[in-house]
């Protein structure tokens, strides 16, 4: 497991320092006689082979990880896939990938020209993973790929890195239920993602999960700094499947929605 530590460490202090700051204090709020445990993380990347899902996934399957599930999110043009440690209580790993050859012409050039500028030797150093962007893009760039999908422009404008992490609400005693977290979160000035709801899932499907409005924070792209969306904390209640055990996959619809944690901020 020392590994597995090592990874999310670098992962962690990439996603608090650059991309989610306020997550710090959150996990503050929250944190109370024991360490807080990290349900999952996600990670996303574009579908082209330099860059590829099975490239993100590649360093967590060195360290014992395995395939556990598939998603398929039509309307945002995603895929998605989800590992697993042995371990329980390592942090599940839930990867996304734009589906680039279903956007324009315009956009599968962009991404293409961005992603050819990735050097071949920095795909194969697991600290990729939380090494940010690896392409020069301008501001403009930005914004055209945002305007055909939010994702395309979020993952172009930050490059790799922890997209948020995860709280995982049952190891909690102070509070049992997500909305009592969000009653918190928002008591003390954080704002939450209502796009489906306060609390996306129900104990029918097993899984409830709700998230912060991605952090706003300044990129620096080519021809100057820009505030932007950031990465956000995610708050995930896991329920017993039959066999007593919990559940451990993730639910399309909801996962839908946290995407939206990150709808793009402008200034």
């Amino acid at each position: 497991m020392e590994r597995v530590v090592q990874l999310f460490d670098g992962l962690w202090q990439d996603y608090t320092q650059r991309l989610c700051p306020s997550a710090a204090q959150v996990h503050d709020l929250l944190t109370e006689d024991e360490p807080l445990l990290n349900d999952h993380i996600a990670l996303r990347t574009f579908n082209l082979p330099k860059v590829g899902l099975d490239r993100l996934a590649a360093p967590f399957i060195a360290l014992g990880y395995k395939p556990c599930g598939k998603y398929h999110f039509e309307a945002k043009k995603l895929y998605a896939e989800h590992f697993e440690h042995p371990n329980p209580d390592a942090p599940k790993v839930f990867i996304s990938e734009l589906l680039v050859g279903q956007f324009s012409s315009l956009l599968q050039q962009t991404v293409r020209e961005l992603v050819d500028q990735v050097p071949e030797a920095a795909m194969r150093d697991p600290a990729f993973l939380y090494g940010g962007r690896r392409w020069d893009l301008d501001y403009a760039t930005y914004e055209l790929l945002v305007a055909e999908s939010e994702y395309a422009g979020w993952l172009a404008a930050h490059g790799f890195g922890a997209n948020h992490f995860t709280v995982n609400i049952n190891q909690l005693e102070q509070f049992t239920e997500v909305e009592e977290v969000n009653h918190l979160l928002r008591h003390n000035g954080f704002s939450i993602n209502e796009s489906g709801g306060d609390v996306k899932g129900s104990p029918e499907v097993m899984l409830e999960q709700s998230a912060t409005i991605a952090d706003t924070v300044d990129v620096g792209f080519t021809d100057g700094v820009f505030s932007i969306a950031g990465g956000f904390y995610e708050f995930a209640k896991r329920y017993a499947t039959p066999d007593g055990e919990l559940y451990r996959g993730f639910v399309e619809a909801s996962a839908d929605k946290i995407f939206e944690s990150t709808h793009a901020k402008k200034g």
